[in-house]
């Protein structure tokens, strides 16, 4: 009797459809991500240009003057915590400062180049106080538990929307910050993703809601969190927001470069001059929220 070819169709068209559904589920299983593979090609693509530049102003702006001030409202040095740190350029220079830095990041590589900076900083061969973690940031409290003293300071600079369960962290910052603490929190604005293609023109790339980008090299993040989200997470763990910045509230929008945008002084300065003014702060390529603890 011939087998039914009909129905072998059919079997392997169900063998195929579980194989692709089980493909499509491993590829849409969200990880940590480190990017220990691309290390160079992150620290010339975000630190290797006027992008960059504007970047470190806006958050040395920032944060530079409030550890200043806490630090001699305490009368000591802060003990201040770099989660997910990369090149931990804005960390290292804290350092320099005389601060007690810990500074951590998933990736080897990342923290080998940051390695390599903190040795070129350190004024007269002084050893900067600085303690490395390479680690998921979850293996952090354990590598911490010996430790007596709590942070004064937080920074979590690019790390959020690199997570895969982002609103988790919250709760280790809590474990991990003082009473009076703050907490730094620089994150990838997705508005900034649609108004950019919107002046671009590029509304297919708008309209198509399965998009992603390529994140084997690519640094634009396919789960953003909104700053609502974040405002949200700060709230519920009774937060109060002391600076809201925007970085890069217009360079990365001007595609034609003209006029002052030939000079990266002036443009940092238009930058920083705009970066905390209502609206234009709420456009940043990235958004940074210093907030401390509501006692």
């Amino acid at each position: 009797m011939p087998t039914n070819p009909q129905y072998i169709n059919n079997s392997d068209a169900v063998d195929s459809t579980e194989n692709v559904t089980v493909q499509a589920l491993k590829e849409d299983v969200r990880t940590d991500r480190s990017f220990d593979a691309i290390a160079d090609h992150f620290e010339k693509k975000v630190y290797g240009g006027l992008k960059g530049d504007i970047r470190l102003a806006v958050l040395r702006r920032d944060l530079f003057e409030y550890c200043a001030q806490m630090s001699s409202t305490l009368g000591r040095p802060l003990r201040i915590l770099d989660v997910g740190a990369g090149l931990a350029q804005i960390a290292i220079e804290l350092a320099t400062q005389g601060h007690i830095l810990v500074i951590n990041d998933i990736s080897a590589n990342m923290l080998e180049k940051a390695q390599e900076r903190a040795a070129q900083s350190s004024a007269n061969d002084e050893k900067l106080n600085i303690t490395w973690y390479v680690c998921p940031y979850q293996e952090l409290e354990e590598k911490l538990a010996d430790e007596t003293e709590k942070f004064d300071l937080i920074m979590c600079h690019a790390l959020l929307e690199w997570l895969a369960e982002p609103a988790a962290v919250m709760d280790f910052f809590d474990q991990q910050l003082s009473d009076n603490g703050a907490l730094s929190l620089c994150f990838y604005n997705p508005a900034s993703f649609d108004y950019r293609n919107l002046i671009m023109g590029n509304f297919n790339l708008l309209d198509n809601t399965e998009y992603k980008a390529d994140n084997k090299k690519s640094l634009t993040p396919n789960h953003p969190v909104a700053k609502e989200e974040v405002e949200a997470w700060l709230q519920a763990h009774d937060y109060q927001t002391l600076i809201a910045s925007g970085l890069r509230v217009f360079h990365d929008y001007s595609p034609l470069k003209r006029g002052g945008h030939n000079d990266p002084e002036a443009v940092i300065r238009m930058e920083l001059r705009y970066s905390q003014l209502d609206p234009y702060k709420w456009l940043g390529r990235y958004l940074h929220l210093l907030a401390t603890r509501v006692s």
